[in-house]
C-alpha cells in the first residue's frame, strides 16, 4: 500500500478523483460499474470508441451461467461441484481451482445481482442447447445458457445511435431469438421452420409500418446494461481512450491517465483499476507472434480491440497468459473480406470437410474450439488445413441452410440469397467450387483425386449405417442440436448425385481469449503471482477462465460478467470491510432501496 504522504502527493497531481475507473464498456465494465455503484462507490466508465457495447454487443448475447436465477425457477439447479468437475476437465490444468470454484459460485450471485439491480434485466433459460460436452460428468445436455428477450432500441433513446452495431447488418425488422434460429434451418424438415419464416416477414412488416427497431441477442443484452446504467446514474465516457496506467512508488496502481477531448486527464482511482477493454483481436502482427498459422485478421471481434488494456497491464507488472489463443469459430471469407459464420453446416448431415490431403480430420460438428484446434493442429504438422473444404452436393444444397441460402423458391429482391441454384458469385469468388465428379472437384480444390474420392466413399457408408465409427459424429447431444431431426442420426446423411460443391473454412474467431493473469478476484498477476495491486482484469483483456476450451454457449459473457462482478464486489469490500457477499435476503434489501426511473417498462 501507499503510504499516506505518497497518497497526498499523488492526489495532487490528478485532475479527477473516483472510487472505482473501469476501462471498457462491454458486459464485463457495464456488469462491474453496476455492482460497484450498488456498493456505494463512485464509478465511471471510459471507452476508447464511440460506441458502447463491446464484444458483447457483436455477440450471441448468451451468458453461461449452471445455477442462474432463471434455471431455478424452472426447477433445473446442477449441482455446483458437479459443474467445478466439469470446468476442471475441459481446462485440463491450465487454470487455478480457486478461479474455476470462484466462477462457479459467483456466476448465479451476479444474475441474482442483475435481476434485483434493475427492471431492465430479464433473464430466460430455455432448456435444450446442450453444454459443448454434454456427455462429461458435470455437463449438462439441457444447458446453461442464459438469454435476455428482444428489445426496442428506441428505448436507449440519445443512447441508441451509440450502441455497437453488428459488424453484417440484417434487414431492417429482421431479428433472431436463439430458439427461432434452430428452427429456422429446419424450414425444409418441418412445419416450425416454415413459422420462423413467416414470422420473419412480419416483423419486416411491422418494422417498415410501425417504425420499430427490434434487437435481439448481444444487442438487446448491452442496450439493456446501458439503460440500467442511465438509471443508476453511473458515468460512461465515449472517445475516452485509457493511454497509459498511472502506479506508486511500490508498485500499486493509482489511477490512469484517460484522453478526453483531445487533452490527458490524470483520474485517481481509489479503490482501483478495472480493465475490461477486450482483446487484441485485430492486432495481426502480434497475433502472428505468438501463432504463426494464423494467415489473416479473420476476426469477427470488436474493431477497438487492439490490446491496450493488455499492454498497459504489461507495462505495470501484470504477467500474461494464452496469448496464442482466441475464441475460435471456423468461418467463411468472402473476396470482399466480409466474414461469415460456419455453423449449422458443419452439423448437416451430408457434408464432410477435408484438409489438403482430401482426408477427414475431425468429427465436423464438434464444438468450434475443439474444430480450430485441429486446424491448427494440423497446419503446424506440415498438411494444409487453413483452409480445409466442407463438401456436400447439390440435394443438400435444396434440402438445408448453406451460407445464408434459403433452401426456397427463388424470390426476386430477397435479401438473402433463394432458388435452387448455388448463386453464380460464389462459383466465381473461388470460395465456393463445383465438381460433376469427385476428381474434377478435388483439381479444383488441390487435393488429391484417389483421396477425395476414397474418403466420399467411406463417409457414404458410413452415413448408410447410421453411426460414424471414425470421427463419432452425431453421438452428442450438441452435435445433434443444428442436425436434421427427421433423420436417424441427425447428423449423418450419404452424399448423392453430382454436382459436389466444396465450401472453403478459414480460422475466424470471436476475439483472442489470451491476456494479463488473474486471481479468482480477479486481481492481475505478476509472474511471481504476486497481486499488481489496485489493478483488475476481466473479460478477453484477462486469460480467460475456460482456459483453452469452451463450456457451452455464452463462455465468453459468462465469465466477463461474473469477474466483473467479483471485482467490483473485491474493491467495495477492501473499502469498507464490513460489505458482505450478496445474498437473496441482502440482494432485495437493495431492490427496495435503490430507485427505478423505468418504472418497470422494457
Amino acid at each position: 500500500m501507499t503510504s499516506d504522504t505518497d497518497a497526498q502527493t499523488a492526489e495532487q497531481t490528478f485532475d479527477e478523483t473516483v472510487d472505482v475507473l473501469i476501462v471498457g464498456s462491454g458486459g464485463g465494465g457495464m456488469t462491474a460499474a453496476l455492482a460497484a455503484e450498488a456498493a456505494g462507490l463512485d464509478t465511471l466508465i471510459v471507452e476508447k470508441s464511440s460506441h458502447f457495447g463491446g464484444s458483447t454487443a457483436l455477440s450471441g448475447g448468451g451468458i453461461w451461467v449452471p445455477g442462474a436465477p432463471s434455471q431455478r425457477r424452472a426447477g433445473y439447479v446442477p449441482s455446483p461441484d458437479g459443474v467445478f468437475d466439469y470446468l476442471k476437465q475441459i481446462t485440463d490444468g491450465t487454470v487455478s481451482d480457486a478461479r474455476l470454484r470462484k466462477y462457479v459460485e459467483a456466476a448465479p450471485e451476479m444474475m441474482d445481482f442483475l435481476e434485483h439491480n434493475s427492471d431492465w434485466f430479464e433473464f430466460v433459460w430455455k432448456p435444450g442447447y446442450a453444454d459443448y460436452y454434454p456427455e462429461l460428468p458435470g455437463g449438462s445436455a439441457q444447458g446453461s445458457t442464459i438469454n435476455v428477450p428482444a428489445i426496442d432500441l428506441r428505448k436507449l433513446g440519445e443512447h441508441e445511435q451509440e450502441l455497437l452495431a453488428p459488424l453484417a447488418l440484417a434487414p431492417k425488422g429482421i431479428w433472431f431469438a436463439p430458439k427461432d434460429l434452430r428452427l429456422f434451418y429446419q424450414i425444409r424438415q418441418n412445419w416450425r421452420g416454415k413459422a420462423v419464416l413467416l414470422k420473419l416477414i412480419w416483423r419486416m412488416v411491422r418494422a417498415r409500418v410501425f417504425g420499430d427497431r427490434m434487437a435481439a441477442i448481444g444487442q438487446s443484452l448491452a442496450a439493456r446494461m446501458r439503460l440500467a446504467l442511465k438509471q443508476h446514474d453511473v458515468p460512461l465516457w465515449l472517445d475516452a481512450p485509457m493511454t497509459s496506467l498511472i502506479s506508486g512508488p511500490d508498485g500499486t496502481v493509482l489511477g490512469a491517465v484517460v484522453e478526453r477531448d483531445g487533452k490527458p486527464l490524470r483520474i485517481r482511482a481509489t479503490g482501483g483499476v478495472i480493465l475490461a477493454s477486450g482483446g487484441f483481436d485485430h492486432d495481426i502482427a502480434w497475433r502472428k507472434e505468438h501463432l504463426p498459422v494464423l494467415e489473416k485478421d479473420w476476426s469477427f471481434g470488436n474493431p477497438a480491440a487492439t490490446g491496450d488494456g493488455i499492454r498497459a497491464g504489461e507495462k505495470v507488472g501484470g504477467a500474461t497468459d494464452l496469448l496464442d489463443e482466441a475464441w475460435w469459430f471456423p468461418a467463411i471469407c468472402w473476396p470482399d473480406g466480409r466474414l461469415q459464420f460456419m455453423l449449422n453446416e458443419r452439423m448437416m448431415p451430408s457434408q464432410f470437410v477435408v484438409n489438403g490431403e482430401g482426408k477427414r480430420f475431425i468429427n465436423e460438428a464438434a464444438p468450434y474450439m475443439d474444430f480450430a484446434h485441429a486446424m491448427i493442429e494440423g497446419q503446424q504438422s506440415g498438411i494444409e488445413h487453413i483452409p480445409c473444404w466442407l463438401v456436400t452436393d447439390i440435394d443438400s444444397f435444396h434440402r438445408y441452410v448453406v451460407a445464408g441460402h434459403l433452401p426456397i423458391p427463388k424470390i426476386p429482391f430477397a435479401p438473402v440469397p433463394t432458388g435452387r441454384k448455388v448463386p453464380q458469385a460464389w462459383l466465381d469468388s473461388g470460395v465456393v467450387v463445383e465438381g460433376h465428379s469427385w476428381e474434377e472437384l478435388a483439381g479444383k480444390i488441390g487435393v488429391p483425386a484417389p483421396n477425395l474420392r476414397a474418403t466420399a466413399e467411406r463417409f457414404n457408408q458410413l452415413a448408410q449405417g447410421g453411426h460414424d465409427d471414425d470421427f463419432n459424429r452425431g453421438d452428442s447431444a450438441y452435435d445433434n442440436y443444428y442436425g436434421d431431426p427427421t433423420l436417424p442420426n441427425p447428423n449423418l446423411r450419404p452424399l448423392g448425385r453430382p454436382p459436389y460443391y466444396a465450401f472453403q473454412i478459414i480460422l475466424g474467431d470471436l476475439g483472442t481469449s489470451g491476456g494479463l493473469r488473474t486471481d479468482e478476484h480477479a486481481r492481475v498477476l505478476r509472474a511471481d503471482d504476486s497481486v499488481v495491486a489496485g489493478l483488475y482484469a476481466v473479460g478477453n483483456v484477462s486469460a480467460a477462465v475456460m482456459g483453452r476450451s469452451y463450456a457451452g454457449a455464452g463462455a465468453t459473457i459468462g465469465p466477463a460478467m461474473t469477474f466483473g462482478y467479483v471485482a467490483a464486489r473485491h474493491i467495495a469490500q477492501a473499502q469498507s470491510p464490513v460489505v458482505q457477499p450478496v445474498s437473496p435476503a441482502a440482494i432485495s434489501k437493495i431492490q427496495d432501496t435503490v430507485s427505478n426511473p423505468s418504472g418497470g417498462n422494457r
